[in-house]
């Protein structure tokens, strides 16, 4: 048959692969199948590339890959150019972009550097060291050429088409007649519909198959950088850098993409490697190099690119690479050549292109942060690539009410390292801010989608754009975002003040980040520098700049739940010591606005308000207002009944913490809140946590946690009521099988955790009560077998809290937890997941702190047992607890003893009660045990060179 009909067989037999595959019906689960498929699609992929003559095998066979744990498809995105129709003839050259490498003849050009071709007829191909970019970045082309492949002579960059037309193949266009011009024009576009088809047809695969099944294919479709002097595979960056149809090589680009998306996992194996010199190449090395050769090619398909669509597209693809790649494994500059080169887009004639620019800044600003390079690049000039204009450095003037305000001199010195008085300020802020708050300058057109007409801002994707990037500045770089505080503040208000609640709802994210980031300042463990911290009367004055403006309005908007939750969880971020400084009549609006917005009907504002009541009943000024707690715990209790999970998971969160706040409160020398706290409303409580620890493992795992607390927290007066009898002993088998069950790690860890807790109250009958010998039981059960060890160290936590022996109920009772922590402190080292190795050590040093803790309670009766558990087992215990005694190692958040000189405090506390107890007639057993006492605190005074510790202690 003619070229053209098989051209037209070809596309609609890929029409009907693309129809089984979009259907759902076809799984494919075969290799042999999936292998003959990609095969012909990679076939079809390159049919009629000019001077591309591809011979490809019956099947592609994947690549062994090294486990890791698959993700379940990605959704690619889908783009604009998927489905809009190519732009025919336009003039596509773009002011702002730089210009293109200009020669004589106006040839298309296949670049040997690139793929393995044979060369086209003509003199096309240009050195990529000869082309001159005008109005480029800092970072010439030249810096692009090479990122590991050598031989700069070597590389060739296609020039792009400034057309679509397939007229400029051949030097001459008077070698055709018009008829066949015409004829070789429609075989052109028939080849290219082929090529199209292909590619949409890899698309729907790509969604038909598990990410690490197609990642047996990577090297089959992404390139890799090739040897010196070898030419480059053939690969998708291949069609985007040399196909001359500008629709092809978006649809490359778009599978790319789908490739590229939800990768993260599997490229976070890359690392380069400076030893080239070894026998084969890892396959972190190879991955490393893809990468690399990945964003080299992106990188030139940029620079030549003059199709809007398909610039989009490249920007879109590169975004998703950097969002994906391990940038902390890889050498720097791969994201500065990519900073660089992408600032003059953001100035672009095309909305879509500005757009993508901005996502790619987001997602280089997002990726690994907070990463020293983009620390770097953040801090450079504002003057590299951007338009000149003055609307890239707003300067906002703050609001009268700030000018008036009489904390002038706080605020002075708050600013002091303020942009204003730099030189350097940083120009993405800077940039974004300009987006969102200034009007649009003339020179970007007006007509785009998304700009409403009359609009005098940018359209709304480049605003929404902006505020995220801003968004992911103060999450990443909140040290680069807290010197703008107050002009984000203003920013925020202008955002939630407009009608758009998109943009409110962005204006509220940007909010959240900033108030979360100025959390974390304050944080006990932050690393952020007293001195470098944003002053609390700055706080103060920016949530009252937000109390004051549009904030309260966004909660009560019922018309847009979304924007109503992100406003909650805006407020719930306000820093708990600016809180208690705001005016009093702001502090009650937030109160009552959060107690009211939790009836509404919404499940996401209602999920929203519990998590922030959960938040606010931590406030240590709030915390101790007994009607405030009481008011929460109403609220959250209503809450856990709602049929929505994420509803429930959200007020069991903060049921947990509020009984944290009860456990708080306790610990105050103050004993009204205990009194003044109702018993009835306990009671409820509890009966609501008991419900809530049979639900789902999301909302079990916090119920659990609050039941501990509460049984911890019960005063005498409570436990002597009948009522509570009954509640008590149903919370506790509540606990007990939640420990035993298999539900989630977190879930039974919580458990143990609860135990412990609920091990602390001394009003309640431990020891003598029925429940007593089921929760030992549960507790050395999991401490002995437990396949996670974060739970076994919790259980054995649990089993060290009781402070007297007759908690430990009887001789046979305190014998088995004895026998179990011996078992389990043997069997420490026993798994098969090397992830609960590191955990090896943090569990022996809890169990041997049981283990020594039962010792300084134990009984006469108690000795028989200790002894004959020492004699089977006596050198491997005492080489732990010497370990234990010599090691600095910290102990996890139980409160195991930290220094050295308090564990071994632990085991002379030992000594002298075993040295007290007056043994059994004719029992051996004292001896026995302090010999061996006395044996580990020798040998590790002698270690320690000092014997003096152990005078006095040895007397029988």
């Amino acid at each position: 048959m003619d070229d053209i009909t098989f051209c037209m067989l070809l596309q609609n037999a890929l029409k009907g692969i693309q129809s089984l595959l979009n259907g759902g019906k076809m799984k494919l689960t075969q290799t042999d199948k999936l292998g003959a498929l990609l095969a012909v699609l990679k076939k079809s992929m390159f049919h009629g590339l000019p001077g591309l003559n591809l011979e490809m095998p019956m099947v592609l066979y994947p690549t062994l890959l090294p486990q890791y744990d698959g993700r379940p498809p990605a959704k690619p995105q889908q783009s604009e150019s998927s489905t809009s129709q190519p732009t025919g003839n336009k003039k596509k050259k773009s002011k702002v972009k730089p210009k293109k490498v200009q020669h004589g003849d106006e040839e298309e050009d296949e670049s040997s550097g690139e793929m393995e071709v044979s060369p086209v007829t003509g003199s096309g191909t240009v050195s990529l060291h000869e082309g001159n970019t005008q109005g480029s970045s800092s970072l010439g082309i030249q810096s692009l050429a090479l990122n590991g492949s050598g031989a700069a002579g070597k590389d060739r960059v296609s020039s792009s088409f400034s057309s679509s037309s397939w007229k400029r193949v051949s030097s001459s266009e008077s070698d055709y007649s018009d008829a066949e011009g015409g004829m070789q024009s429609k075989m052109r576009s028939y080849q290219a519909k082929v090529r199209q088809g292909a590619l949409a047809c890899f698309l729907s695969t790509i969604k038909s198959i598990e990410k690490k099944v197609l990642y047996g294919y990577w090297s089959a479709f992404v390139p890799d950088t090739p040897e010196l002097g070898s030419p480059q595979s053939v690969s998708l960056m291949t069609l985007t850098l040399k196909d001359p149809s500008p629709k092809t090589r978006a649809c490359a680009l778009q599978v790319l993409s789908a490739i590229l998306e939800g990768s993260k996992q599997f490229l976070s194996v890359a690392e380069d490697t400076s030893d080239h010199r070894r026998a084969f190449t890892p396959f972190s090395v190879m991955i490393a190099s893809s990468i690399r050769e990945l964003h080299r090619c992106l990188l030139l398909a940029l620079v030549a690119e003059s199709s809007s669509q398909t610039l989009t597209q490249i920007i879109k693809c590169l975004a998703n690479l950097v969002s994906n790649a391990p940038y902390n494994r890889l050498k720097l500059s791969l994201l500065t050549k990519v900073w660089n080169q992408i600032k003059p887009y953001i100035r672009h004639k095309d909305v879509n292109v500005r757009v993508s620019s901005l996502t790619l800044l987001g997602a280089i600003v997002s990726t690994h942060a907070p990463l020293p390079e983009v620390q770097l690049l953040l801090q450079q000039p504002c003057s590299s690539g951007l338009s000149n204009s003055s609307s890239a450095t707003p300067r906002l003037s703050p609001p009268d009410w700030w000018k008036k305000a009489p904390s002038g001199p706080s605020l002075e010195e708050a600013t002091v390292n303020s942009p204003r008085g730099s030189s350097e300020p940083c120009w993405l802020i800077r940039l974004c801010i300009s987006i969102v708050v200034l009007p649009r300058e003339d020179s970007c057109s007006g007509g785009e989608a998304g700009s409403a007409a009359g609009s005098t801002y940018e359209p709304s994707p480049m605003r929404l754009e902006a505020l995220q990037v801003l968004a992911h500045l103060a999450r990443g770089y909140f040290s680069t975002a807290r010197v703008y505080l107050m002009e984000l503040g203003e920013v925020i208000c202008k955002c939630m003040g407009e009608a758009d609640p998109s943009i409110q709802l962005h204006g509220a994210k940007l909010l959240e980040e900033l108030g979360t980031g100025l959390i974390q300042q304050y944080k006990p463990d932050s690393t952020t520098a007293p001195d470098q911290r944003v002053p609390v009367t700055l706080v103060v004055m920016f949530w009252t700049m937000m109390l004051n403006g549009p904030l309260p309005r966004a909660l009560q908007n019922s018309e847009h739940p979304t924007l109503q939750a992100s406003a909650c969880d805006a407020l719930s971020s306000i820093l708990p010591e600016a809180f208690s400084d705001l005016p009093n009549d702001r502090q009650i609006l937030c109160i009552t606005m959060l107690l009211g917005l939790n009836d509404s009907k919404n499940r996401l504002v209602k999920a929203a308000t519990s998590r922030a009541l959960g938040v606010y009943v931590l406030f240590p000024c709030l915390r101790q207002d007994v009607i405030f707690v009481a008011d929460t715990a109403n609220a959250i209790l209503m809450s856990l009944q709602d049929k929505s999970l994420n509803v429930r998971t959200k007020a069991a969160w903060s049921l947990g913490n509020l009984t944290d706040t009860l456990i708080v409160n306790m610990e105050t020398p103050d004993p009204s809140f205990q009194e003044e706290f109702s018993g009835l409303l306990l009671f409820k409580m509890l009966r609501s946590a008991i419900e809530a620890s049979k639900d789902k493992d999301k909302v079990k795992s916090n119920a659990v946690r609050a039941l501990g607390n509460l049984l911890h927290f019960l005063q005498p007066s409570h436990i002597e009521q009948p009522r509570f009898a009954e509640i008590i002993e149903e919370a506790i088998q509540a606990l007990i099988s939640t420990v035993l069950m298999e539900a989630a790690m977190k879930v039974r860890w919580n458990a143990c955790y609860a135990m412990g807790n609920v091990f602390k109250n001394p009003a309640l009958p431990l020891g003598t009560a029925p429940w007593t010998s089921q929760a030992y039981s549960a507790l050395t059960a999991v401490v002995t077998s437990c396949k996670n060890f974060k739970v076994r160290i919790k259980s054995a936590t649990a089993l060290s809290i009781p402070v007297k022996r007759e908690h430990y109920g009887s001789v046979e009772q305190y014998a088995q937890i004895w026998k179990a922590l011996v078992t389990a402190l043997q069997k420490s080292e026993d798994t098969t997941d090397f992830l609960e190795f590191k955990y090896c050590a943090s569990l022996r040093t809890q169990i041997c702190q049981a283990l020594i803790h039962l010792l300084s309670l134990a009984s006469a009766s108690d000795l028989p047992c200790i002894k004959e558990v020492l004699e089977l087992n006596g050198d491997m215990v005492r080489s732990y607890i010497l370990q234990f005694l010599k090691s600095e190692e910290e102990g996890d958040d139980s409160g195991a003893p930290h220094s050295l000189q308090e564990r071994d405090q632990m085991v002379k506390m030992a000594l002298e009660h075993i040295s007290g107890v007056q043994p059994l007639a004719g029992d051996t057993a004292k001896r026995v045990i302090m010999g061996f006492l006395e044996e580990i605190l020798t040998v590790y005074f002698d270690s320690a060179g000092s014997h003096v510790a152990l005078l006095g202690l040895t007397n029988p």
